[in-house]
């Protein structure tokens, strides 16, 4: 009789998603897929394609696209820094338990696609899957359309895979411990400044107003941060960053307050995304480069963008935490086979 074994495992990091060139025709096909998306932009369907065809990709994959080539370095920064983060997520889950775990990357939108990396696991055998959104904060515009695909892909299925998929992890003790050593890091190296701003991107303030958490889940890792930090509540805030369109956002936006800074006097910023689990153009171009114009040209004197948590190890430490535990729990009542 051959020995028995158990099934795979199988453990998915999913970000938002990027263009697969910095060229115009590839940054439009990511564009209509992501603002087709009824999570992402609410307005009623019938006109939003009409805006969408006959205003926005006409006429922003081409300045989109110079943004993302400033950026671009072989690939993606977003799609690279999440492959670095599976490679080193699978060495540290190498030898937990006694069978093989499985670690893929996917997108939301572009490539590798949820369902393509899900029917990949399926092939190779993994019958017990944990997702993983490296959202911190779920936000309906972000963490939800992961089960959404998630259950597109599952709607196909002639026979399902055990699946389990983590909301997120705003408050996470091994989240908020890695965000403050990033800033004591910066700071051991490039000093303090007068404030530090945490920007998370932002969503219209409509969303909010019918009960998406996000704000909320944002002002609570900001003030664990602070708390952590031991700052006083004059040396840091809170603001929103990335909007698009003309409706209300969340308050306060990034670069206005960034501006109020620095009429007031305020000379030196650090700013730094908690909200960003992987540095893409959101934060190397807008906040680094877009923000630093803005305090700078208002008065600022010095200001710093501290990165993303990308592959660090106490990041990639928060990851194993966060996926462990439903891995063991899928372990423990799995099947054997021959």
């Amino acid at each position: 009789m051959l020995p028995q074994k158990k099934a795979p495992l199988g453990v998915v990091l999913v970000n938002l998603g990027t263009p697969d060139a910095p060229t115009p025709v590839a940054v439009r096909r990511y564009l209509r897929q992501f603002l087709s998306d009824r999570r992402v932009i609410e307005i009623p369907p019938i006109l939003w394609q009409l805006i969408l065809n006959l205003f926005i990709l006409p006429f922003r994959p081409k300045r989109v696209a110079k943004l993302y080539a400033s950026i671009w370095q072989g690939d993606s920064p977003m799609r690279a820094i999440l492959q670095q983060q599976v490679s080193l997520l699978q060495q540290q889950l190498e030898g937990y338990l006694p069978t093989e775990i499985k670690v893929r990357a996917a997108m939301t939108y572009g490539n590798p696609s949820v369902d393509s990396v899900l029917s990949q696991l399926k092939a190779e055998g993994v019958e017990h899957i944990v997702v993983l959104p490296l959202f911190p904060q779920f936000s309906a515009t972000s963490s939800a359309p992961v089960y959404d695909a998630v259950q597109r892909w599952t709607a196909v299925q002639r026979n399902l895979v055990n699946l389990s998929i983590i909301k997120d992890y705003f408050a996470h003790p091994s989240y908020i411990a890695a965000m403050v050593q990033s800033i004591k890091d910066f700071r051991a190296v490039h000093g303090s400044a007068q404030k530090l701003l945490m920007s998370f991107h932002g969503i219209p303030q409509p969303y909010a107003d019918k009960g998406d958490p996000y704000p909320k889940r944002c002002r609570c890792t900001a003030a664990q941060i602070a708390q952590a930090l031991g700052l006083k509540e004059d040396e840091w805030a809170i603001s929103f960053q990335s909007r698009f369109g003309k409706q209300e956002w969340v308050k306060p936006y990034t670069d206005k307050l960034l501006e109020q800074w620095a009429q007031a006097g305020v000379e030196s910023v650090q700013i730094v995304s908690p909200a960003f689990s992987a540095d893409c153009l959101e934060t190397l171009e807008e906040l680094a480069e877009e923000n630093k114009h803005t305090f700078l040209a208002a008065g600022g004197k010095h200001y710093a963008y501290i990165p993303a948590l990308n592959s660090r190890p106490d990041h990639i430490k928060l990851m194993a935490d966060l996926v462990m535990p439903h891995l063991q729990a899928f372990w423990q009542t799995m099947p054997y086979y021959h």
